[in-house]
């Protein structure tokens, strides 16, 4: 049997060959310890004005109500406190997100090529960016039209509402994390397609059910399913699923090489 012609063989990634299992594993731990750190740093930042924050998340929620009562109830003596922790929280997951994109890519980065490590610095931007930017969009666009189509619904004069603080912060918090995390989808995206998981012709290949599964994503993450707020998700998703595909085109791992026998 031929031996191969020397320097025809696909290059290895780095660290492909000196990282285990049981390094991987290792590896993983910590960065999973580094992110925790982080996330309790996070949590002591914003735990040291926890107060306002909190007025400003439920902002939106206070402004739907009928003028003269835009006040949230609690119905535990225990109920503000465990509010202000969930704040910290979540405000802590937000507050160091770049620190655990970058843990992350730690974590990935020995199994990719060098060319691909160069993108290190537009992942962790684009992906912070992104993030951030969905949380944004959700408060400033989906919140004020979100909370007053649902107090809306319950138009009966016999119905008063009276909002727990507990509850609308968890609806609030859930709204924008997921839209973070949704937001993240080009980034993430541009990654399975850097370690080969994916591939553009693929995710063209199936655009047509990405727009169906967008839009029952948008369905389930939106509160309400009114078209408007049903179009605010769904249209940013479908349009990050296109740049996903130029992403994945860009970026994607290419196949190897045949190499031609005599």
């Amino acid at each position: 049997m031929s031996e191969p012609a020397e320097g025809t063989s696909e290059p290895k990634a780095d660290g492909e060959a000196k990282l285990s299992f049981w390094d991987h594993l290792r590896e993983l731990r910590k960065r999973i310890l580094l992110s925790l750190y982080g996330l309790l740093a996070g949590m002591i930042v914003v735990g040291s004005f926890v107060e306002p924050l909190v007025d400003l998340l439920m902002k939106p929620v206070r402004l739907a109500l009928p003028p003269g009562s835009q006040k949230l109830i609690y119905t535990s003596a225990i109920e503000p406190m465990m509010v202000y922790i969930k704040v910290a929280i979540y405000g802590g997951v937000f507050v160091v997100a770049p620190w655990i994109l970058y843990q992350l890519w730690q974590f990935i980065a020995p199994g990719l090529y060098k060319k691909e490590k160069r993108v290190v610095v537009p992942f962790l931007f684009w992906g912070t960016l992104l993030f951030y930017g969905g949380a944004a969009f959700c408060y400033w666009l989906v919140m004020p039209a979100a909370f007053p189509a649902m107090l809306a619904i319950a138009s009966d004069a016999s119905m008063t509402p009276m909002l727990s603080i507990s509850e609308q912060l968890g609806l609030v918090m859930a709204m924008l994390l997921g839209f973070g995390v949704v937001f993240e989808m080009p980034v993430i995206i541009a990654f399975l397609a850097m370690v080969g998981l994916v591939t553009a012709d693929f995710l063209a290949k199936y655009r047509r059910h990405a727009i169906v599964v967008n839009t029952l994503l948008a369905a389930v993450i939106t509160p309400t399913g009114d078209p408007l707020n049903l179009a605010l998700m769904a249209v940013p998703l479908c349009l990050f699923y296109e740049v996903g595909i130029i992403l994945a085109r860009i970026l994607g791992k290419r196949g190897p090489v045949a190499i031609a026998t005599t």
